[in-house]
């Protein structure tokens, strides 16, 4: 299962310049001037886990498979991107593809960097795109709504159940708020997830500070913490000028010069965690003397739906999980000594994986 974050904002606010960093690449052209990133650039990241490595260790094991989280570099949005202006209507089908947003926002200082807008003021540019999403969202959810009228009349339930969610989207638009602050049932998530609305992803605000603030951020920072807080998004402060810096360095080099900026983590670290978090994402790890591999599920996943992660035969075929806890496995120093300790523990269709859990599938090929 593959969760893919797209990196969204205005012209010349460092996405491009992030991106790069992140995925340790140069695949993104960073250039200060408007639209340079066109076609969207997908970069695969490691998901940073001491607890893999633990548990390698421990099992011996030849190979390490770190969890994976993609990246899409999608190009700078401009007021009027949701009628076309800045090749708007590609840019706004790129959204459509990802799970969650990360959502930079430019919280620096530099006369040399022009600002599209002529200013920097992050919530303003947060607004804008905001608007520019919602009224994307507007016009897609009228299109549909015209779409279901026909079936509708010749009572498909599912179409019926369609509008519902439609309309419960664009209440919300319409009253000015994005379609995420629609309480949604249980029932209905399935559903409401494949009505792909821009507005209705999870967003993560990415402060781009100066290098001086990289620890502790400033007054725009403040700003955007205080938006977010009050949306209930996430907010991470990053400086992509420092990640691409780290993203050229070796281990040791980019520890110690991390520390030297008063940072304990890279920002890929903490963009990651926040990004898991703002998901609702664990994971688990599946350990033996050929590898030791972690896998992300969202939260609430069946062991079923965890085995189908790796292969859906596992899914179909699944009879039970043998389980341990990460902290019984470390702690008892493996798998046999977990088993002889009474700490394996055989799990059926109904069990919620945990994150940390220790998985071994049984299934019927």
């Amino acid at each position: 299962m593959g969760f893919r974050t797209g990196i969204v904002g205005m012209p010349n606010v460092g996405k491009s310049t992030l991106f790069n960093a992140l995925t340790r690449t140069a695949a993104a052209q960073a250039a200060n001037f408007p639209f340079c990133t066109i076609e969207p650039n997908v970069g695969e990241v490691s998901v940073p886990d001491k607890r893999l490595y633990r548990l390698a260790e421990i099992a011996r094991s030849k190979e390490i498979i770190p969890a994976r989280l993609t990246f899409v570099d999608i190009a700078g949005l401009v007021k009027g991107a949701s009628k076309g202006e800045g090749l708007g209507n590609q840019f706004l089908a790129n959204i459509r593809e990802v799970d969650a947003i990360a959502h930079v926002l430019r919280c620096f200082e530099d006369d040399d960097v022009t600002h599209v807008d002529g200013r920097v003021d992050p919530v303003a540019d947060a607004e804008t795109i905001e608007t520019e999403l919602m009224l994307a969202d507007l016009e897609s959810i009228e299109r549909r709504m015209q779409n279901l009228t026909r079936k509708i009349k010749g009572g498909d339930k599912e179409a019926v159940s369609q509008a519902r969610l439609l309309e419960a989207a664009k209440n919300a638009l319409e009253a000015g708020k994005p379609a995420r602050t629609v309480e949604v049932d249980a029932d209905d998530m399935k559903a409401w997830r494949m009505l792909q609305l821009l507005t209705a992803k999870p967003v993560l605000f990415v402060c781009n500070v100066e290098e001086e603030n990289a620890a502790a951020g400033n007054a725009h920072s403040a700003s955007v913490a205080e938006m977010a807080a009050a949306q209930g998004a996430g907010c991470v402060i990053i400086s992509a000028a420092i990640e691409e810096e780290i993203s050229q360095l070796e281990d040791d080099e980019r520890q110690e010069f991390l520390s030297e900026l008063g940072l304990e983590q890279a920002g890929l670290d903490r963009l990651i965690s926040a990004g898991y978090e703002l998901l609702g994402l664990k994971t688990y790890f599946t350990v033996g003397p050929k590898e030791a591999r972690a896998w992300t599920i969202r939260a609430d996943t069946t062991a079923p739906q965890a085995a189908g992660v790796i292969h859906g035969d596992f899914e179909r075929g699944f009879i039970r999980a043998e389980t341990i806890a990460y902290d019984d496995f470390v702690s008892l120093g493996g798998e046999q000594a977990a088993k002889e300790a009474g700490k394996m523990r055989a799990e059926g269709k109904s069990y919620k994986v945990v994150d940390g859990d220790v998985l071994h599938f049984l299934f019927n090929t």
